[in-house]
């Protein structure tokens, strides 16, 4: 139980609240530019805080933040310090920087963004002087997670890229390891509209002399990270060749699974996660922690089971409520809803599934919804509160064209469409409640706003 919040508390809040506001008001993380000049000056006047640790860099199109989570666990069960680096957010912004699994706090937020503040609006000035924009919300934030994982030390950080790979920010650090989940298309506005485009980009990340842990791909994406990883006398460890999910059953609350990696097997590791994705994840992440922690042989038993039983990703495949079952997702592309329906189709037995959709206008509307179809009885369109969100009329239409008319209801919010739903859900089961169901997803923020709504 909580305490109450006091005035420290509230005055805390508020001052995040108008930094994060201030940092906000910057170019949007999904626009960025193809150049690393600011973020690299920035980090030169505050003397290379990202050089003070070692670094496990993540890409792909799905599976980053998992995967994220899962190094970081194993290699603070391992006894280092570890800082964490992921996006987007659920619910506050202090989540995307972590200091051994914790997020910051809001008070140490706002230092951080103190600490920065002069350097960043040195190279604002100077960008601007220069016909440049001023540092994007990404780039600042990624400033401050390497400050705040310099300052804490941390023996290790493990980063997540925002977008692509070679031009995102965060692509100033030289990391130890690099990890490449599944390529598939996304971002196409800005990363390419092609597989091969995308990986070009993504393999980015790959530095001279890491090791490069990849996952299952497309062949032609598989090239374009060998071949990176040659030019750079990087080793690499493929799934499917040097690594494998070797077995797995659905357990109560997740799976267990048997994984074998370059050091070993691991056999009957309980992951409290749904989904094969998220056994692929695990591998990657196995992988990934042995690779930093140059073991050469196997990790000890008892520290991986201790770390993946411990392993929670908030808004992926999340139980937040019963009698009916509420399910959030943050799936937000095709390859991301093929993953999601396979998953909930493993791990649940519904006989009536309702899904309440939201997506971004940037995003394929119609092939999210196409992925859906099969599993959901029923459709309630929505939106977030984004100025991104796809309008609820444009959905609707789509939605219609996929669903059919009679299985399509229309809420303009998030609290009208999840009650709806549960209505819906609940009206066309003649079974248990326990066999009806409400899938809440197709973005980001509106799985994070289904959360906040459900008190996670």
């Amino acid at each position: 139980m909580s305490g109450p919040v006091t005035g420290d508390d509230r005055g805390a809040r508020e001052a995040l609240r108008e930094v994060y506001a201030g940092i906000l008001d910057r170019a949007p993380e999904h626009d960025f530019e193809p150049t690393l000049d600011r973020v690299r000056r920035v980090c030169d006047l505050l003397g290379e805080p990202q050089r003070a640790f070692r670094v496990v860099h993540l890409t792909g199109t799905n599976g980053k933040t998992s995967t994220s989570r899962m190094v970081e666990r194993l290699l603070r069960e391992h006894g280092l310090r570890t800082g964490r680096f992921t996006s987007p957010h659920l619910t506050s912004v202090t989540e995307r920087i972590a200091i051994d699994g914790e997020p910051v706090t809001a008070e140490r937020f706002v230092e951080l963004w103190r600490d920065v503040a002069p350097y960043v609006h040195m190279v604002d000035t100077e960008s601007l002087a220069a016909g440049g924009p001023r540092m994007s919300f990404f780039e600042v934030l990624t400033v401050m997670a390497f400050a705040a994982f310099a300052d804490a030390p941390v023996d290790v950080a493990v980063v997540e890229v925002g977008m692509g790979g070679e031009w995102d920010a965060t692509n100033v650090v030289d990391a130890d390891v690099a990890v490449v989940t599944p390529v598939a298309l996304d971002h196409e506005r800005w990363l390419g509209h092609s597989v091969v485009e995308i990986a070009g980009e993504k393999s980015g990340i790959i530095k001279d002399g890491c090791t490069v842990v990849l996952a299952d791909q497309r062949e032609e994406v598989e090239g374009i990270m060998l071949a990176a990883a040659a030019e750079r006398g990087a080793r690499v460890l493929r799934e499917g060749v040097d690594l494998e999910v070797a077995g797995r059953q659905v357990a109560v609350g997740g799976q267990v699974v048997d994984l074998r990696t370059s050091g070993g097997l691991y056999t009957g590791v309980l992951l409290p996660l749904h989904g094969e994705h998220q056994a692929h994840n695990a591998l990657l992440a196995l992988s990934a922690a042995e690779a930093l922690l140059r073991s050469g042989g196997a990790l000890a038993a008892d520290v991986v089971e201790a770390a993946f039983a411990d392993v929670t990703s908030p808004g992926r495949l999340e139980v937040v409520r019963a009698s009916p079952t509420v399910l959030v997702d943050a799936a937000h592309n095709p390859a991301g809803v093929e993953a999601l329906v396979a998953a909930v189709e493993e791990a649940f037995a519904f006989s009536r599934l309702v899904g309440v959709v939201g997506v971004m206008a940037d995003k394929d509307a119609e092939q999210i919804l196409a992925g859906l179809e099969p599993a959901l009885a029923e459709v309630v369109v929505t939106r977030s509160a984004s100025d991104r969100s796809l309008d609820v009329e444009e959905l609707r239409q789509v939605a219609e064209d996929v669903f059919g008319p009679d299985r399509v209801h229309v809420a303009e919010r998030l609290d009208e469409a999840v009650a709806r739903a549960v209505e819906v859900a609940e009206a066309g089961n003649e079974g248990a409640l326990t066999a009806a169901g409400v899938l809440v997803t197709g973005s980001v923020v509106l799985a994070a706003e289904a959360r906040t709504l459900m008190g996670r």
